[in-house]
């Protein structure tokens, strides 16, 4: 894995989850973090546990990233503090479940607002100053919901297709400046991401479920080694690979029978 040694990685969503594990594994590196997510005590918690282990700094930031000021603003907070993030981890985010109608509209403006918008502005943001300093590293976390329509998740499996487009883009687009982008494209891990969407796990996803170390281990290593996109787990690329010889129209259908609780 790349030295990332006594550099500052942004970590987005890091109060639980794979954001977390991300932490933790830059920390193993010797990364200095910075943690932002709205929850600030789950933050402190993790910010003691990594700094007893490793001689690292950690600036914890709570701030509610859906909000459109929120990537100005953490970015104008590290500047004030000189802080130059050489790795960005793009992870925060959620997914709502059931059908579109039956969902909060301010609600799912928020998911994407978080999901899209503010995604975007952290890596304009931060990219900017990673070609003034000879290069950098972004991951940006979609999953394998953005590789087809998936009804139940209709408006988060966009929004996550707009992810991993924008972020293959990115890894051609920004390679000349030494910047390096990968997407992570999940299935379902081992987080909090079913009980904050609404859906109650079901067979299919219990069994295929990845632990949420797993996942971020596997996002880092890609990231490093330069790569444009991975999707963990076996069953999870055979999904994928096996999605090009599917029509659409079954793909959604499958898509729709696999989330049904």
């Amino acid at each position: 894995m790349q030295d990332v040694k006594d550099t500052w990685a942004l970590v987005t969503g890091a109060s639980s989850g794979l954001g977390t594990d991300f932490a933790s594994l830059l920390a193993e590196r010797g990364a200095n973090l910075v943690l932002v997510a709205r929850r600030l005590e789950p933050m402190q918690v993790l910010a003691t546990s990594l700094q007893e282990r490793y001689p690292i700094k950690v600036k914890i930031i709570d701030l509610d990233l859906s909000k459109d000021s929120s990537a100005t603003e953490l970015k104008s907070i590290l500047d004030q503090d000189g802080i130059k993030v050489a790795t960005l981890i793009n992870n925060a985010g959620f997914g709502l479940f059931g059908d579109f109608l039956e969902q909060d509209l301010e609600r799912t403006n928020e998911m994407l607002a978080l999901n899209m918008m503010t995604l975007t502005r952290l890596t304009h943001l931060f990219a900017q100053d990673m070609r003034q300093q000879g290069g950098g590293q972004i991951l940006l976390i979609a999953s394998i919901g953005g590789y087809q329509a998936t009804p139940t998740y209709a408006a988060y499996s966009a929004s996550k297709s707009y992810v991993l487009l924008f972020g293959e883009a990115l890894h051609h687009e920004l390679a000349k400046y030494n910047i390096k982008v990968s997407v992570l494209s999940p299935g379902i891990t081992a987080t909090s991401f079913l009980q904050v969407s609404g859906q109650k796990p079901t067979l299919y996803q219990r069994l295929v479920m990845m632990q949420s170390r797993t996942v971020a281990r596997i996002g880092l290593k890609a990231l490093f080694a330069g790569k444009a996109s991975v999707v963990p787990g076996l069953i999870n690329k055979l999904t994928i690979f096996s999605n090009r010889f599917v029509p659409r129209q079954l793909q959604t259908k499958l898509a729709y029978l696999l989330m049904k609780n």
